[in-house]
């Protein structure tokens, strides 16, 4: 089941994941399982350093091949608020391969539009050894919607890894 709501400067996806609600935390917190899903498809996710804390840095980096080879997109943030298997919080910028925040207009954005920093918002609830998750990402302009899109396909990516993940086992 999936819900998709963008409103003027937030997107909230809704998801039913069949799978139970620590599995879905650890997607979104151990390096080994995000780069397995994030992202729109086409695109992998060569380098995700995780300090999962409040206060700790993340450091993500999307790569996805081209005709002219590798284009890779970075972001960083800070994890704001961390409960496990409940809520986690954290900051997201444009960023270069070593953290720093890169402003949108360098990447040919409107800096009026796109704001420097986005949060991001992870609510998890248990259904029954399913697990509900809310993602909102605020900050997100209400035209942007590329993002919206990317997120439901990082889901997608989510649930296929899910159904790998859980036969595996």
């Amino acid at each position: 089941m999936s819900d998709n709501t963008l409103s003027k400067d937030e997107i909230v996806v809704q998801r039913i994941f069949n799978a139970p609600i620590d599995l879905i935390w650890r997607l979104w917190t151990q390096p080994e399982h995000f780069k397995s899903w994030y992202g729109p498809q086409g695109l992998s996710v060569p380098v995700a350093e995780m300090d999962v804390r409040v206060g700790g840095k993340r450091l993500v980096c999307m790569e996805r091949q081209t005709p002219n080879g590798s284009m890779k997109m970075w972001t960083t943030g800070e994890y704001l608020e961390v409960v496990p298997n409940q809520r986690l919080v954290y900051t997201d910028s444009f960023a270069d391969e070593h953290g720093n925040v890169v402003l949108p207009s360098a990447l040919g954005m409107n800096d009026g539009e796109h704001p420097a920093t986005t949060k991001v918002t992870v609510l998890l609830e248990e259904l029954d050894g399913r697990t509900k998750m809310t993602m909102t990402h605020t900050g997100i302009p209400a035209n942007e919607q590329g993002a919206s899109a990317g997120w439901q396909q990082a889901f997608d990516k989510m649930e296929a890894y899910i159904e790998t993940t859980a036969n595996a086992n």
